[in-house]
């Protein structure tokens, strides 16, 4: 998903977003974006917009991952918020949605409260939800202000030729520098959600059905299609050997005996990516799981022990309801085995010992780190969700959403006043002048500034 914030210029008459473009900063520069009232409103018809067509997009859901009921739209859950963010306005709701539709991820309600005009790029992989989003959505927005446009890479290159105030793209670390090239041209500043490979240490100290629970909820959840799932476990041989029954324990308490007959798991978002997943399975050794089916684009949660740092499970983000278990000796060697690899969006660790978890967060680094649970710190709304080197930069959430997209403006005004005061300032200096401007320079609790 791609959400450019502001409008770009036209690129030239045969250009199919320079109309678009054009009028989102038309309507920019006429300033109708920036009273709080006019924002609240837009944000109120984007709740409507989630409530109005839950159905509609249970439906979507189903098309694009064969998910219904309770395991799509109805762990949805808006919070319109009144915090009072902008500074000409007691009233400048943010919009967070703490939402169980992972593959939809929209960030709309991120741009908005500032006063921005948005372009919104939904990925054409989820095409049920596409269509929903470019044909629905725009009736509860003021389209002057706001466009949805379709198309593949072709016309994501197009779009991005143009000149944004800001980008805003959560996908893969390859289309993230494709994305970044793009904004470089311009200087376009970016937020990049790009995820990872997220480890999940678990200490020899921990019960491992309690850990097993989490885990596999978390990794299992929109059958591992999720940016901030774990996606391997680095444990010793004795912990995994006590994991593994755990593991296949909870897999068979929240999906049945035959997970492909549950609600709650859906398949994989289109063949493509299938048949890369299926691909993975031959990695290492099947502990839990393996089953597939081509026509229905089914995987079974699968556990994968035996694997090496070096096969193909281990050199990609997962993205699908596949787990390895490498096994390490002990904390310095999974916290070496960490380090040395790219910088995760999500990082996790499980032990009784609270020493354990703090030494992992201490000496590693993610996007965002949880301990003794999954990727809970992504639902707080008061704290920060982002990446960092390979797994993006930037972040969002509550506040830090609409600061990323505001821009902090220094502003310091003046008296014409004082000018006999203010000539001090001015050459020639004498010595005593010099002395009264170090004076007031250096004097921290001085309220006047003479320079």
């Amino acid at each position: 998903n791609t959400v450019a914030g502001g409008a770009g210029w036209p690129a030239g008459p045969m250009d199919p977003f320079a109309d678009t473009l054009q009028r989102l900063r038309e309507t920019f520069s006429s300033g109708r974006t920036r009273p709080a009232e006019f924002r609240a409103t837009q944000l109120k018809g984007l709740g409507r917009f989630l409530q109005e067509n839950k159905q509609l997009l249970q439906e979507a859901l189903a098309q694009d991952l064969h998910k219904v009921g309770a395991s799509s739209l109805d762990n949805m859950s808006l919070v319109l918020g009144t915090e009072p963010w902008c500074p000409d306005s007691p009233l400048a709701p943010p919009l967070a949605l703490r939402e169980r539709l992972h593959l939809l991820q929209l960030p709309l309600p991120l741009p908005r409260p500032p006063g921005n005009c948005v372009v919104l790029k939904p990925s054409e992989i989820s095409k049920s939800t596409e269509k929903v989003l470019a044909e629905v959505l725009p009736r509860y927005l003021d389209q002057s202000c706001f466009a949805v446009v379709l198309g593949g890479p072709e016309e994501t290159g197009q779009l991005l030729e143009h000149k944004f105030d800001h980008i805003f793209f959560t996908g893969s670390p390859r289309v993230g520098k494709i994305v970044m090239t793009a904004a470089a041209k311009h200087l376009t500043p970016v937020t990049l959600e790009l995820g990872g490979k997220n480890p999940c240490y678990v200490d020899d100290n921990c019960d491992p059905q309690t850990v097993a629970n989490r885990v596999a909820w978390f990794r299992y959840f929109n059958t591992g299609q999720t940016c901030v799932a774990p996606d391997y476990i680095l444990c010793s041989p004795e912990t995994q050997a006590r994991l593994l029954p755990a593991l296949q324990s909870a897999i068979t308490r929240f999906y049945g005996d035959d997970p492909r007959a549950s609600p709650d798991l859906g398949r994989i978002i289109n063949h493509k990516h299938f048949q890369r997943l299926r691909g993975l399975l031959s990695c290492g050794r099947v502990a839990i799981g393996g089953q597939s089916d081509d026509s229905d684009r089914y995987i079974a949660p699968t556990v994968l022990v035996d694997v090496q740092e070096t096969e193909p499970v281990m050199q990609e983000e997962i993205f699908g309801p596949i787990l390895p278990i490498l096994n390490v000796r002990g904390l310095d060697e999974a916290i070496d085995f960490i380090n040395r690899r790219e910088k995760p969006l999500a990082l996790y660790a499980f032990s009784n010992n609270s020493q354990v978890v703090k030494r992992v967060l201490a000496q590693t680094s993610s996007g965002g780190f949880c301990g003794n649970d999954g990727f809970m710190h992504m639902t707080l709304s008061s704290l920060p969700f982002g990446g960092v080197g390979a797994s993006g930069m930037g972040n969002y959430h509550g506040k830090f959403s609409f600061d990323t997209f505001s821009h902090h403006r220094t502003c310091l005004l003046r008296s014409p006043g004082l000018e006999k005061i203010y000539a001090i300032r001015y050459p020639p200096h004498s010595p005593r002048n010099l002395r009264v401007l170090l004076t007031a320079m250096e004097t921290r609790s001085c309220s006047c500034t003479l320079l």
